[in-house]
């Protein structure tokens, strides 16, 4: 424990860690005067010395596989509440900025996204059964960030203004076409076509997304407004009215974001514009976590707006909007762990122990990101002249309430 706790002691200033080591013996860090108190158990001693040089990825696999036990009735959750109060500390620690420093030097290469690879990065999260997601998302199916008129809005209604919003900023007519690149389960194309007699073409790299997208346009009786296809958004032909792409920007890869804001461009007809539905961070430029860069998201990249700007500009692309949703994801992802915690029995079932564990991992520490990391949402109007979208925003304001009127769903 010599390594670990040489870490623990500068890490853990808020809040106590009680560490019961491979031989038994406990071991206390920080105090309880400011903070939570946690305690785990680890299983042998390499995890010891793993969890040292690399806390962010060996902490997941330890909990993953049973090498470190959750003690006292906490729960991962807590360990990671923990964490994310005293991140500032893991940071400062001379080993853990060594590590960032390799991290940063090698990111263009971890995080890129090429034709075929991207195919085969954005399968390893989504071809896993949907009944998986259908277990603690609602209805909609919607796996982006939700829309709180308040913190207490319940999840379905906060999904349903979510598709409310993007539809009225975009300003639809019947008849024009619009492109989606990232098709999600299709709640998105399917709730356009139906409210605005639009036709949707809709891109997605994801067979099992696209077979319950299909399935899905069937049932609600629009299969004729909207056509879902397995393709890359960069190979995507035509023009379109309007071209609109929900949480599907963090998934192209750091070197990926002109080609990206390219094809925008070539896909948006004269006087059309997009809409861009993006995580991102409110601090420098960085990388992926090593935890979601190996399990949940190979490939992905959560950008600075720093960058996403310098894109814009080196693209020509006119930003006619920028909305900064800051806690919506944080009340999106604790919608989401507490639906999957109440069928985690459900899960495992399904998925096996081994998996759930990530899963417990995965929401907890998005869930923190946006309570007490860097991370937020933001959304883009963009266009390749100034005055394609209106120049005040009262027409949204305005369409979301006739939508509400109406009850859009």
């Amino acid at each position: 424990m010599r390594l670990l706790s040489h870490l623990l002691r500068r890490f853990v200033r808020k809040g106590r860690l009680l560490v019961e080591d491979h031989a038994g013996v406990r071991h206390v860090f920080g105090a309880t005067d400011c903070g939570p108190e946690v305690a785990i158990r680890l299983t042998d001693k390499s995890v010891e010395r793993e969890i040292f040089f690399n806390p962010e990825l060996k902490t997941a696999e330890a909990y993953m596989d049973g090498r470190l036990v959750m003690e006292n009735g906490g729960t991962v959750f807590d360990l990671l509440y923990l964490f994310s109060i005293n991140r500032s500390g893991l940071a400062a620690h001379p080993a853990q900025k060594a590590l960032r420093r390799v991290w940063r030097a090698v990111r263009r290469t971890q995080q890129r996204n090429p034709l075929g690879v991207a195919a085969k990065n954005i399968r390893h999260h989504y071809d896993i059964p949907p009944d998986f997601y259908r277990l603690w998302l609602d209805e909609t199916m919607t796996y982006s960030c939700a829309y709180y008129a308040s913190p207490d809005v319940s999840l379905h209604q906060a999904q349903i203004d979510k598709l409310r919003h993007i539809a009225a900023k975009l300003r639809l007519e019947p008849g024009m076409r619009v492109a989606e690149i990232g098709s999600g389960w299709g709640a998105l194309a399917t709730f356009l076509a139906r409210n605005y007699d639009v036709r949707v073409t809709s891109v997605s790299l994801s067979p099992e997304q696209i077979t319950v997208a299909k399935a899905r346009a069937e049932a609600e009786g629009v299969a004729d407004r909207v056509t879902f296809i397995e393709q890359d958004y960069r190979v995507l032909e035509g023009t379109y009215d309007r071209v609109v792409s929900i949480a599907m920007m963090e998934a192209i890869g750091i070197s990926e974001f002109d080609t990206y804001f390219t094809s925008i461009k070539r896909l948006t007809k004269p006087g059309g514009f997009a809409l861009v539905h993006c995580i991102g961070r409110m601090s420098l430029p960085g990388t992926t976590a090593p935890f979601i860069r190996k399990y949940i998201f190979p490939g992905g990249y959560v950008p600075a707006l720093s960058e996403v700007f310098a894109s814009l500009e080196r693209t020509g692309t006119w930003c006619d909007d920028c909305e900064s949703l800051r806690l919506h994801y944080y009340w999106t992802l604790r919608h989401w762990r507490q639906a999957y915690d109440a069928r985690r029995d459900e899960a495992v079932t399904m998925m096996g122990e081994r998996f759930c564990r990530m899963w417990d991992f995965y929401l907890a520490s998005a869930e923190l990101g946006f309570l007490h990391g860097s991370n937020f949402v933001f959304q883009l109007l963009l266009s390749d002249r100034r005055d394609d979208v209106p120049v005040i925003r009262d027409y949204i304001v305005e369409e979301e309430r006739r939508l509400a009127d109406v009850g859009a769903v």
